[in-house]
């Protein structure tokens, strides 16, 4: 790995958190924030964008990336990018505990949702501004952002966004990358700003409209209530939020393609097919399974069902109430969901719908040469035959999924009250949902985990962000190697 460009490009990713820092202290003096907050917000602004200046001043010349400077970038940039998103929590007093505060802002630059905080309402509102923006930032990914805006990139872009956007293949929209990264973010950014106007309609003011607006669409899960969305006991902002929460975990080159005036787009595709599929049927399944389970109202069990499916599949992690309190036929298909989570190009976590769509293919094949052994059956998606590296690459994918959710449930145990907690916390943070089960379910927090489970859950977070192979691959001797 080279590391003159590795930090030199990373020294860019400290400008943009700190440009992001100024903007909420910002919006915390029109609010009315504190002196001691204003200053703190400023402090930590001042301090990011001098490290990153001075960063890209010693680290500056030629800048040519390899694949695996690629790795390094993405890896080594979110970490600090997590530390530097921290400083605002403590130089404002918001939260009193360096480890908490790393593990709120990598929740945030993941767009994870989990929550060191136990009164949301108590943070000043330049931090709870500060903590949506960082859930935008690293929904669609800072680095995508970077491909788009920094010219000297050049071919060396391509490695960055192979790096950071989700899914087993990298589709371009145009023949150059930066074109590419341009139009992911336009249509982000336009279904941001549709998202924040819809919720305002709905029935927030500007600033909870906007804040979350900044994190549905990133598939988040920051909140400005402690109690989250049930803080609002609103249908209609339900609804907008379902149908934002499910354009964020949809490929956002459907998007594309679709507001280019192709809308057909959505329904020729395999994986959004599954996964809308998939969504349905969960719905139509959790809305039986809570009706009888002891919801007298239809209504409400309607409500309630649809809510949380989408936004455990999504992998956004917002909440209306304590579904810990629901049948364990409920609570098994939530985890089924945690699991899969939304569509490859999208800003949502989980093994992603297409995995899991061609494992079942797989499956069924090998029932078809179980009974005819020298049959030739293929994989397809569509009209598309799916090569067997692809396949081989994504059981892979999936056994190290399930093995490190695996150990890291053994090594949660001794910082959790029992093996629920510790199971679903490493879940919910491989998979990027925020909220799991027991001490760490719907409307609890992650604040009484200690440091250490804190750090671990931190590291889990990062994995399921960047999809494995990317922070994994530098675990081997040979990465370092020149």
């Amino acid at each position: 790995m080279n590391f003159r460009p590795v930090f030199h490009l990373i020294s860019y990713l400290l400008i943009v958190m700190a440009l992001g820092m100024l903007i909420s202290g910002i919006i915390g003096i029109y609010h009315g924030d504190s002196s001691d907050v204003q200053r703190g917000m400023f402090y930590s602004a001042g301090a990011v964008f001098t490290t990153g200046l001075i960063l890209a001043i010693l680290t500056r010349g030629p800048v040519n990336l390899t694949r695996r400077d690629g790795f390094g970038i993405v890896t080594f940039g979110w970490l600090l990018m997590a530390v530097a998103g921290a400083m605002p929590y403590v130089w404002t007093g918001s939260i009193a505990d360096p480890v908490s505060a790393f593990f709120e802002s990598m929740s945030g630059v993941t767009a994870t949702g989990a929550t060191a905080i136990s009164v949301i309402e108590g943070l000043p509102n330049g931090i709870l501004f500060w903590r949506s923006l960082t859930q935008w930032i690293g929904g669609l990914g800072i680095l995508v952002l970077c491909v788009a805006i920094l010219p000297f990139l050049g071919v060396g872009g391509m490695q960055l966004y192979r790096a950071e956007i989700t899914g087993p293949s990298k589709d371009r929209l145009t023949p150059r990358i930066t074109e590419t990264a341009k139009l992911l973010w336009g249509v982000y950014l336009f279904l941001t700003v549709l998202c924040a106007l819809c919720l305002r309609m709905a029935g927030m003011n500007w600033f909870d409209a906007v804040c979350h607006g900044l994190t549905v669409v990133a598939t988040g899960g920051f909140s400005t209530r402690t109690d989250s969305i049930a803080a609002f006991n609103s249908f209609p902002i339900e609804a907008v939020m379902i149908g934002f929460m499910l354009l964020g975990s949809l490929g956002f080159a459907l998007h594309y393609r679709a507001l280019t005036g192709r809308p057909l787009t959505y329904f020729r595709d395999s994986e959004c097919r599954f996964f809308l599929g998939f969504w349905i049927t969960g719905c139509v399944i959790l809305f039986f399974t809570l009706l009888n389970g002891g919801y007298e109202s239809p209504t409400d069990a309607l409500r309630d069902g649809f809510f949380h499916c989408t936004t455990i599949l999504t992998t956004s992690g917002f909440v209306t109430g304590n579904y810990d309190a629901w049948p364990a036929s409920s609570r098994f298909l939530l985890l089924i969901m945690m699991i899969m989570g939304g569509c490859a190009g999208s800003t949502s976590g989980g093994l992603k719908a297409i995995r899991m769509y061609i494992l079942g293919k797989k499956a069924i094949r090998e029932l078809r040469l179980y009974m005819r052994p020298n049959a030739i059956v293929q994989v397809k998606v569509g009209r598309r035959t799916i090569e067997q590296v692809v396949i081989s690459n994504i059981t892979s994918f999936f056994v190290i999924f399930v093995f490190l959710w695996a150990i890291g449930t053994l090594l949660m145990t001794p910082f959790t009250p029992d093996l629920k907690t510790a199971g679903s916390s490493v879940i919910a943070m491989l998979s990027n949902i925020g909220p799991g089960f027991g001490a760490v379910g719907a409307i609890e927090n992650y604040a009484d985990i200690p440091s250490a489970g804190k750090l671990l859950l931190s590291l889990y977070m990062l994995l399921g962000r960047l999809e494995l192979y990317t922070v994994l691959v530098m675990l081997l001797p040979s990465f370092w190697k020149r």
